[in-house]
């Protein structure tokens, strides 16, 4: 089983890479883009057994005590079997 997980900054937050890369999108004409936020992409590989209830739970926790800043991060993911 896999565990997709994104890391993106809080909307709260200034994201100042996004933004620079956003601003660069609008001076070389993409009009469709209207907002760019930047972030982290973690792919879990889990134990081929694991119950998809516990492998769920696992992964939350992981994601929010150890991949993720809460005061500034948040994160979601999908699991994949």
């Amino acid at each position: 089983m896999k565990a997709h997980v994104y890391v993106t900054l809080k909307r709260t937050v200034l994201d100042a890479q996004g933004q620079t890369v956003a601003d660069a999108l609008r001076r070389m004409d993409y009009r469709g883009v209207t907002d760019v936020r930047q972030g982290k992409y973690f792919l879990l590989t889990l134990a081929d057994d694991i119950e998809p209830t516990v492998a769920n739970a696992e992964v939350d926790r992981i994601a929010r005590e150890v991949l993720t800043n809460p005061v500034i991060e948040e994160y979601s993911f999908k699991l994949e079997s």
